[in-house]
């Protein structure tokens, strides 16, 4: 998207809020600004954050996450594992749909069915899971492939539907995001959250109210959300300092220190569970978007190893970040299960002569073109900046940013050669990129975020024996050597993880959070 475009977009969004209706005097109307919008409302659809930032105020799991990411009973008021590989989930009582339908297992039953289907993009979390089936109208079993100690923990975001709703509205399968299917559940929600979709307007603004029937405690005092999507960086700060948005949780580096020395404005930083990286066309025996003809230099280590070398990854975050990412060598933070710091600190060293001769010795000594894409949003100027350090040693970079919502179903499709991306680990557990992003797309099928085609027998063996080992100390010591084994290969390119700064009006309370989501419920607005 252009910055016309963007600029555009958030003048729509800004002109639509204030004409919006008024509300009784005591209701609390809360307006975020992001930077992309939602590319579906389909809870199964798209595993992508900026989808959870609206998805998560209407749908819940059995097992969630509170405003400190610990595991809390949702939708489950209690699980236990009644044999190694069956876990019996104890359903809460009473709990209304938005349309008022009341949640029994058979819903529950239905939405991991419907999650494991072929056009589901969040099989990732429970890719452990066997089956499901209906105990009794309130409990359901969920049996797994192997013994999963830690399945519970990841059931975060999947989120359960109307069966009934579903069925009425044609809706009994995810949509196919990647063939640009259009569905009734991609555009409309029927879940059991604290809040109700009022209005969408797609790429401009979505409002949500409160559920008036939702069974759990709202801390917060906001009875209406308002989800501005504001492209354009300039123009979602000064919505925040006009005080027409009340946060923005896409604060660009350069703004931090303006907006801290505002007395109206609070700013709360901290890292966020998220990791930058670089991912290389590694199948096709043909760099698709790419001057070189007949060839992939993407497949040789040597180009992988030279790209390394030639990108200053401190100077990216000093001048371009202004301080706001962390240095790494590893696919995932230290707040995840198998995160070892050694490895984090293994990074090739900026060396560009090296880079020269790596070049040189794969057959390519005046390199060559190369098209890198990225989404629009918290990293795009990072790959702007790439461009010209890999000028320095041969590789000319077309830069192609996308919103989100085009460059995801481009990189599930494999139709990209050189991709950044950022990737969260909801789970808290290495498996979830190790399965996700590293492992060979066969093996993890549907789910499949390993958008260049990285392959490697021995890792993916590795991989699915660390999966079902049960003692703890062991399973890490192989999560570290499957690391190790796909940096070695320059498997992806690790760059930064991301800081989180998010900029409120001082009237709000909001908690921070590593996930960089934001739950309405806990919000206030003095």
């Amino acid at each position: 998207m252009t910055k016309a475009n963007g600029l555009r977009a958030g003048a729509v969004a800004l002109a639509l809020l204030l004409a919006g209706a008024a509300m009784p005097a005591e209701a609390k109307t809360f307006r975020l600004a992001i930077n992309a919008d939602a590319s579906t409302l389909d809870p199964h659809a798209q595993n992508s954050q900026v989808n959870f930032a609206i998805l998560l105020q209407a749908y819940e799991p059995l097992v969630g996450r509170d405003k400190d990411l610990k595991p809390v009973p949702v939708l489950a008021t209690r699980w236990e594992a009644v044999e190694p590989t069956r876990w019996r989930f104890f359903l809460r009582p009473g709990v209304k749909f938005h349309d008022g339908a009341t949640l029994s297992a058979d819903d529950v039953v239905f939405s991991y069915r419907r999650a494991l289907e072929r056009t589901s993009n969040v099989t990732i979390y429970i890719d452990s899971v066997a089956g499901i089936e209906k105990v009794d109208d309130m409990t359901v079993d969920i049996t797994t492939k192997y013994p999963d100690a830690v399945l519970p923990e990841k059931m975060s975001r999947i989120f359960v539907m109307n069966r009934a709703w579903a069925e009425a509205n044609r809706s009994t399968v995810p949509q196919n995001v990647a063939a640009k299917e259009e569905t009734f559940a991609a555009r409309n929600m029927n879940g059991t959250g604290p809040f109700m979709l009022r209005s969408r307007d797609t790429d401009t603004r979505t409002v949500m109210a409160r559920h008036p029937s939702y069974w759990g405690r709202v801390e917060g005092n906001v009875t209406e959300y308002v989800h501005l999507t504001i492209s354009s960086d300039a123009t979602r700060i000064a919505a925040l300092l006009s005080g027409d948005v009340d946060i923005v949780i896409n604060v660009p580096p350069n703004d931090v220190a303006k907006l801290k020395a505002d007395q109206r404005i609070k700013v709360i930083e901290g890292q966020e569970n998220r990791t930058v990286f670089l991912g290389f066309d590694q199948s096709k025996d043909e760099l698709q978007f790419s001057s070189v003809k007949g060839r992939n230099p993407l497949k040789d280590l040597r180009v992988r190893q030279a790209i390394a070398h030639a990108i200053d990854v401190e100077a990216i975050i000093r001048r371009v970040l202004r301080g706001q990412g962390i240095a790494s060598g590893s696919m995932w933070t230290h707040y995840v299960n198998g995160f070892d710091r050694s490895i984090e600190q293994a990074r090739l060293p900026l060396d560009r002569e090296k880079a020269k001769r790596l070049l040189a010795e794969a057959g390519y000594p005046n390199g060559f073109d190369l098209t890198l894409d990225c989404p629009v949003g918290a990293y795009d100027e990072v790959c702007v900046a790439i461009a010209p350090m890999l000028a320095q040693v041969g590789i000319q970079l077309k830069v192609n940013t996308l919103p989100p919502g085009q460059m995801f179903p481009r990189i599930a499709r494999g139709e990209t050669s050189f991709y950044g991306l950022s990737w969260g680990v909801p789970t808290y557990d290495a498996m979830y990129t190790l399965r996700g992003i590293m492992m060979s797309r066969a093996k993890v099928g549907g789910s499949s975020w390993n958008g260049g085609g990285y392959s490697n027998a021995e890792f993916d063996a590795l991989v699915e024996k660390a999966q079902v080992e049960p003692d703890p100390e062991k399973r890490r010591g192989m999560i570290r050597e499957a690391h190790r084994m796909h940096n070695a290969e320059v498997g992806h390119l690790v760059l930064y993880h991301m800081m989180i700064p998010w900029a409120m009006s001082a009237k709000v309370t909001a908690p921070h959070r590593a996930d960089n989501q934001l739950e309405i419920r806990y919000v206030r607005v003095d």
